[in-house]
């Protein structure tokens, strides 16, 4: 990887000779995976957040399961309560 999200070259043939991608469309997957890997605790709370008020989850349902993705999430998180949570969406 050349920066943070920018996948290499070398990257992108490995993935397009192994899956049968175009070499246009295995940069866009890896560039994604490298984003969702990248991604802090605070971008993913907030994306998290607005993802489930669309759907029309309440604050207190999406604090709580929040709470549980992240004990999950692939990047290891600190344990955050229900509030540090809102601080994170709020301010």
């Amino acid at each position: 990887m050349t920066e943070v999200g920018v996948p290499s070259d070398e990257l992108v043939e490995q993935v397009s000779r192994t899956t049968g991608l175009t070499p246009d469309d295995a940069r866009r997957v890896v560039a994604d995976v490298l984003a969702y890997f990248t991604e802090t605790t605070e971008e993913y709370v907030r994306r998290r957040h607005r993802e489930l008020q669309t759907y029309g989850a309440r604050n207190d349902e999406i604090f709580a399961r929040l709470g549980v993705e992240l004990r999950h999430w692939p990047v290891r998180s600190p344990e955050l309560s229900a509030r540090q949570l809102r601080r994170i969406v709020y301010g």
